[in-house]
């Protein structure tokens, strides 16, 4: 199965080194809905059917696809020779003919905007989100920032600047992501790179509890939204 490019509601975003990142336009559009189902294995057709809310179920359907068309040319296979796994946290995994795939690949998804980071080994996360006000600022500023992250979004909440707070937001979440421990992870035990929080846009980056381990980590926000994108180097 395969579309042409004037039928694919993705289209290629970024090149950060061996990682290739993808947009997918997640507004509502009957057509790509409709194309997107016949792309689903059962499982997720049923995973799709769960969703209450009609957006939910939309994002869910036309990143799957996207991610499928993304991996099935990587890997050379036919949509239905692909199928996806778990690793302990839940991050996923594809496997083509029930054997695992040699493809890292990492999806997220905000309102209207979704983004695909795929590269051919390594581990990596990207993250996106769109900038909308949020009632629970301050607690999750307490609850998911460091002390000198605090300070800084605090000072910027002040003047009426929220971007730092979704540029931090997507740094840390990459790297989570990246790292694929999830949420067992308490975000508030590491910082985003000092210089990315203060305007560079990429940084090498270590974890305080892995220093042997080296990250790349890239602001990937334009006007729209803002996104991030972490692999090991």
């Amino acid at each position: 199965m395969s579309t042409s490019s004037s039928e694919r509601w993705w289209q290629p975003f970024r090149e950060i080194g061996a990682a290739s990142i993808v947009h997918i336009d997640l507004t509502p559009h009957q057509q790509h809905e409709t194309a997107a189902l016949s792309w689903l294995d059962a499982k997720e057709t049923e995973r799709w059917r769960k969703f209450e809310h009609p957006g939910a179920r939309r994002r869910f359907a036309l990143c799957r696809v996207a991610l499928r068309s993304i991996l099935c040319d990587a890997l050379d296979c036919d949509n239905e020779q692909l199928t996806f796994g778990e690793l302990q946290h839940g991050k996923p995994f594809a496997l083509v003919n029930s054997a695992p795939a040699s493809i890292s690949f990492n999806v997220s998804h905000s309102g209207g905007h979704g983004l695909i980071a795929v590269a051919s080994e390594g581990r990596l996360g990207v993250d996106i989100e769109e900038r909308a006000r949020r009632r629970d600022f301050d607690r999750l500023i307490g609850a998911a920032f460091g002390p000198r992250e605090q300070s800084e979004l605090k000072l910027a909440r002040a003047r009426g600047d929220f971007h730092l707070f979704f540029k931090i937001w997507t740094l840390k979440e990459a790297l989570i992501k990246a790292l694929g421990t999830g949420m067992s992870l308490d975000p508030s035990t590491f910082e985003a790179p000092e210089s990315i929080r203060h305007g560079a846009v990429a940084s090498v980056y270590r974890f305080p509890h892995l220093p042997t381990i080296e990250w790349r980590v890239e602001d990937l926000g334009t006007n729209e939204f803002a996104a991030a994108i972490a692999y090991d180097v």
